[in-house]
């Protein structure tokens, strides 16, 4: 049947088992180094006889190269991440150390390093403004993986990023394993007090699934009768610390969930220290100072500094804000339980934020799920798309290759009726086999092709929300929303690019403070007077949601604002200062710098059993390291962009649709051509402001 890895066409995921993977990987990656050791040589012939080297000659075959990697590696870590298994577990773990290698003698070769210095210094070739910049990115990549590295420093870069990648697979695997292995079964009715239906029906099936069939125990596994079963699985945590009503219990939960994986054999905190000492090392081998100093190497931002200057500029507007909300919330507790709520702890803040919210709002959260149904939600979306960017999307009616079951596949159709692009879509919370969060990835990226035709790009859409529950479809919360949203708007900027240039196509080249600005621009958009009416239908009596609940959730947007700011900020600065000052020599344990952070960053301190860093995948098992303060820095970017379109008039049809084309026409289809400055300016005309951030955050008023 061939190689189950094709980089032509969707990845056939039926075939790619973890002992397909096995028997095909080692020979692609053969393939690849052959490949890689003719592109050397073709260059060695072509600098000995003086020959000028062509951009399609480096440039072309080394995407070639990279492509087929990508079709092998990238859909095998696609995988990881939505189908884990004990034996894809295994495979990938055996096969991750030789990727590297391979990775690293590819960004170590310095023949192909020398010849791109070549390339962009040569002006015969005449580069345009793209693809100087691609090499430029390539050339700092490789500087990155040590190409000017020999010897023993070389020999130990190498041993070094191996074993980090090792790390944060065996990081990421502890969070999942801890998060799954910890179950409480309930079996009293006040054990349950005070959680919605649709929490308890979900929690009676996870018992019944979980339940011993020997068992003699004959229970209901019904919603009103129980037994129920609470896990750390990310629906079935959030519904339980912000509506149970046994503080004991929420205690008990919240205390396991901010220690995942810091104790027994899953422990992360001997890992963290290693990443962290290992990554100083990788830095300073380089010749940077620390690891963050590497990591702005290739970000808008210009250095340490400027981060800490923009997240302490938005400290100052939200700690006070915080104290405020902090100390309501306390006032409010204790009224309602007439006494003295001196005990306030991180375990009450969800479970009194929501009653205060439908104290002061009249919002029930839970509530309104019934007008979010995942189809609806969807469809409202699928028209912003259209009304914004003059695109329509529709679902693939011919059979395609899936992972699971509830996956869909959905087409991209320009005004002309062509298909541009495609997305897959897989929605729903798999605790046992998907990690947490939501992303989007790339599955096949833009690309022109000799003949004239292109490669349409197809990414990936991946959510954790509440599944679908007997004859009750996936009833979203608005949270879910934007989630669903945010990561929309990573695939429209991979999926509208217009640049040919597979380097700098849809999400690649693009400074990692600036990859997030697309993302945080759509979720303003869930509450647009037009898009919240489409996406918000009751699913059983078809009834949009009325104006006063859309006032409420515009409230709820502003609602604590001071809180989840800070909870950002402090990630934020937890993170850039552990890859920046903390030194293993210095005795201090990376928790206990962020506890002293805390207190300049928290309103509620830490408790002793909290250890979040443990399960911080961002930053010990993702791309986030030294880069979590991305995420503020980029929602500098959108608010300021979406005020653009309030400055133009959210109810100005015309001018929304003209700013919508400019918008698609600069952020969307521009990549990684320019730099984030260069786009940003196109579209707003000027340099990024704080103050639509701010204001939107309702931590100043709009005057």
């Amino acid at each position: 049947m061939g190689c189950i890895f094709t980089s032509k066409g969707l990845p056939a995921f039926e075939r790619i088992t973890p002992k397909e993977i096995e028997n095909h990987l080692p020979p692609l990656l053969k393939e690849l180094n052959e490949e890689l050791i003719t592109l050397e040589n073709n260059i060695r012939r072509k600098l000995n006889k003086n020959d000028s080297l062509t951009w399609n000659e480096l440039i072309g075959t080394l995407h070639k190269i990279e492509k087929k990697l990508h079709s092998g590696w990238g859909v095998v870590s696609h995988l990881y991440g939505v189908s884990n298994s004990p034996e894809l577990r295994e495979v990938y773990s055996s096969q991750q150390p030789k990727v590297i290698r391979f990775c690293n003698r590819l960004g170590q070769s310095t023949i192909l390093f020398d010849a791109l210095t070549k390339l962009l210094q040569d002006k015969k070739q005449q580069l345009d403004e793209t693809q100087q910049r691609i090499i430029r990115a390539e050339l700092l990549e490789m500087k990155n993986k040590g190409v000017g590295l020999t010897g023993d420093e070389k020999e130990l870069f190498n041993y070094n990023s191996e074993r980090l990648a090792k790390l944060s697979t065996t990081f990421s695997d502890n969070v999942l394993d801890a998060s799954n292995s910890w179950k409480l079964l309930l079996t009293k009715q006040e054990e349950i007090a005070g959680l919605p239906r649709r929490n308890r029906e979900l929690m009676a099936k996870a018992a019944k699934n979980n339940s011993d069939p020997s068992s003699k125990e004959k229970y209901k596994y019904t919603a009103d009768q129980g037994p129920w079963l609470l896990t750390l699985d990310v629906p079935s945590y959030i519904a339980f610390i912000t509506y149970s009503e046994n503080r004991n219990l929420r205690e008990k939960i919240y205390k396991a969930y901010v220690s995942r994986a810091s104790k027994g054999t899953k422990n992360n905190e001997i890992l963290i220290e290693e990443i962290l000492d290992l990554r100083s090392k990788q830095s300073k081998l380089l010749g940077y100072q620390n690891w963050a100093e590497l990591s702005l190497a290739n970000k808008m931002a210009q250095d340490i500094n400027e981060v800490e200057s923009l997240l302490e500029e938005i400290r100052v507007a939200a700690m006070p804000a915080a104290h405020k909300e902090i100390k309501r919330l306390q006032d409010f507790a204790s009224k309602n339980t007439n006494k003295e709520f001196n005990d306030f702890a991180p375990w009450d803040l969800s479970f009194w934020s929501e009653k205060l919210r439908q104290d002061i709002l009249d919002l029930n959260q839970e509530e309104l799920r019934a007008w979010f149904p995942l189809s609806q939600v969807l469809n409202g979306l699928f028209k912003l798309c259209e009304r914004l960017f003059d695109i329509y999307i529709e679902p693939e009616n011919k059979s395609y290759p899936v992972w699971h079951k509830d996956v869909q596949l959905f087409n991209v159709i320009d005004n002309k009726g062509a298909k541009i692009a495609s997305f897959y879509l897989d929605p729903y919370s798999r605790p046992e086999t998907k990690r947490g969060g939501a992303w989007m990835d790339e599955c096949l990226t833009k690309e022109k092709l000799q003949d004239g035709n292109y490669i349409v790009p197809v990414a990936y859409l991946i959510c954790n929300q509440t599944p679908p529950m007997n004859n009750t479809p996936s009833l979203m919360s608005f949270e879910e929303v934007r989630t669903l949203f945010h990561e929309f708007g990573h695939g429209l900027q991979h999926m509208l690019t217009t640049i040919d240039y597979p380097k700098a196509a849809g999400i690649n080249n693009i400074e990692w403070d600036a990859v997030e600005l697309p993302s945080q621009f759509m979720e303003n958009w869930c509450l647009d007077n037009r898009t919240i009416h489409d996406i918000a239908k009751h699913w059983e009596t078809k009834e949009s949601l009325s104006d006063e609940d859309v006032n409420k959730l515009r409230l709820n947007q502003i609602f604590n604002s001071g809180i989840s700011t800070m909870r950002q900020i402090h990630f934020a600065l937890t993170d850039i200062k552990l890859h920046s000052s903390w030194e293993k020599e210095s005795g201090i344990k990376p928790n206990d710098l962020r506890r002293d952070l805390a207190k300049s960053t928290c309103v509620l301190q830490p408790i002793p059993e909290d250890n979040f860093l443990c399960a911080f995948n961002h930053i010990f098992a993702g791309g986030y390291s030294a880069g979590y303060y991305s995420y503020k820095w980029a929602e500098v970017l959108s608010a300021d962009a979406y005020a653009s379109f309030e400055e133009s008039g959210l109810d100005n049809e015309l001018e929304i649709r003209k700013k919508g084309t400019l918008f698609r026409d600069t952020v969307l289809s521009l990549g990684g051509s320019k730099s984030p400055a260069e786009v940003f300016k196109l579209f707003r005309g000027r340099s990024p402001s704080t103050k639509p951030l701010i204001r939107h955050s309702g931590l100043i008023s709009n005057s």
